[in-house]
């Protein structure tokens, strides 16, 4: 797993330059926001198994469908799937934010997951919802405990949702 600077490094050791104004300022910003990340981090996980618990209600609340008999939530092992699935994404995006570089997930969450959700027919749909709303708790309980926010906070998030979103080639 790369954070910001390695990934920075390595991008400027490839092309053979030393780093310029750009370099720079994307490494001031990630140092300001450092304790910021590390503390977010911190309440995330303190509140792991609540934060997935309110994300799930608030899902099947809003697709109730999904947890009626036909849903892809009905039945407890598939719940307690969804709820396994909520905690990965929350865990990885957790790391993401803490190295301010979303390649961990690309490696250990997206290769492959929207084929093999595709394959089991687990609906992309609501696992985006799922995240958004992951993201939007964070967001609100961070600030709730005087936190900086900034985009940082809600980058590993979009980037899930918009890499498993569906695009139009």
């Amino acid at each position: 797993m790369q954070d910001t600077i390695t990934s920075l490094i390595k991008n400027y050791d490839i092309k053979g330059r030393y780093l310029d104004q750009n370099g720079i300022d994307q490494l001031k910003s990630y140092f300001e926001t450092g304790t910021a990340r590390v503390q977010a981090a911190t309440l995330i996980n303190s509140q792991a198994a609540s934060l997935v618990k309110q994300a799930a209600i608030t899902l099947f609340a809003e697709q109730p469908e999904l947890i009626r008999p036909g849903g892809n939530a009905y039945t407890t092992r598939r719940y307690a799937a969804c709820l396994r699935d909520m905690d990965y994404y929350l865990r990885y995006a957790t790391y993401a934010l803490v190295a301010g570089n979303t390649d961990v997930l690309d490696e250990r969450v997206l290769q492959g997951l929207r084929e093999t959700y595709n394959s089991l027919g687990v609906p992309i749909g609501p696992t985006l919802i799922g995240i958004s709303i992951l993201k939007e708790l964070i967001k609100s309980k961070v600030e709730a405990a005087g936190i900086q926010t900034g985009a940082f906070l809600a980058e590993p998030f979009d980037h899930l949702i918009n890499e498993l979103a569906e695009k139009d080639i």
